[in-house]
């Protein structure tokens, strides 16, 4: 009985990461794919939909939609800006995810991207997240196993983060053994930047506090630079990116050392 509970739960994880990095997923590819029943892979989605970490639909399954924005229908920043390269994103979001281990403290920045991030942590265990974005605490608040905690401040408009001086002292008091945090520039000598100064000195402080700096950003993003500056390029040790993002473009941060990972 053990060994199928864990040919079971083998299945369950890989099952969410299909999900995760196609954005659906059939009964019928998923019980070809692991030569079993569709009837078995049926019961697996049931659980993994009992669990909260997918939705069922006629003849495979969907991640779990959001329930949490409904206040804010009306603000499409935040909604656009997610549909943007929604594709590459999860694909990011799915790496950054396997980088993270049981056990580990993580900083999250916010942003579309590393809302993304959130999403595909939703089935691992005893992982503490802190957080200045409102809505990947919502997101990953009903999860038993993972505990959040969030930095308090001021909320910066429609994009759901968190700033000001208390946001900073909490994540002042923390040490981090991974950061993760979005850019809207990453550039090989003028750093890791956002439009957004407020969010730039809490995201800053998240890195500065981390034993790991984890830079997520889509090809649109690469070569680009923001108002504000948040870390810069030769203190980063990880850069995910997408296949769209040349060779040439990579290799401004591999010259610095720093580890690219195309999604």
């Amino acid at each position: 009985m053990s060994s199928e509970i864990s040919a079971a739960s083998h299945r369950w994880e890989q099952i969410l990461q299909e999900l995760l990095g196609l954005g659906e997923v059939s009964v019928d590819r998923l019980a070809d794919h692991f030569s079993v029943s569709a009837a078995t892979i049926r019961r697996d989605l049931k659980e993994l939909e009992r669990q909260g970490l997918l939705r069922r639909n006629h003849g495979g399954a969907a991640p779990v939609t959001p329930m949490l924005y409904e206040p804010f229908r009306h603000l499409s920043s935040f909604q656009e800006q997610e549909q943007k390269c929604v594709a590459e994103k999860r694909r990011i979001g799915l790496t950054a995810a396997s980088l993270i281990s049981d056990n580990e403290i993580i900083a999250i920045g916010a942003g579309t991207t590393t809302t993304l991030l959130a999403r595909c942590i939703r089935h691992r265990r005893g992982i503490t997240i802190v957080t200045n974005a409102v809505n990947i605490a919502m997101e990953l608040s009903h999860l038993p196993e993972i505990k959040v905690s969030m930095t308090g401040g001021f909320l910066s408009g429609d994009w759901f983060a968190l700033v000001g001086d208390e946001a900073q002292r909490t994540v002042n008091e923390t040490f981090f053994d991974k950061a993760f945090i979005g850019v809207d520039g990453a550039h090989g000598e003028h750093g890791m930047t956002t439009n957004y100064p407020d969010q730039a000195a809490i995201h800053r402080a998240m890195m500065r506090q981390a034993r790991q700096r984890i830079v997520l950003a889509d090809h649109r993003k690469i070569g680009a630079v923001g108002r504000s500056l948040i870390w810069p390029t030769n203190d980063t040790d990880k850069l995910i990116t997408d296949e769209s993002t040349t060779d040439a473009a990579i290799a401004a941060f591999t010259a610095k050392e720093i580890v690219v990972l195309r999604a």
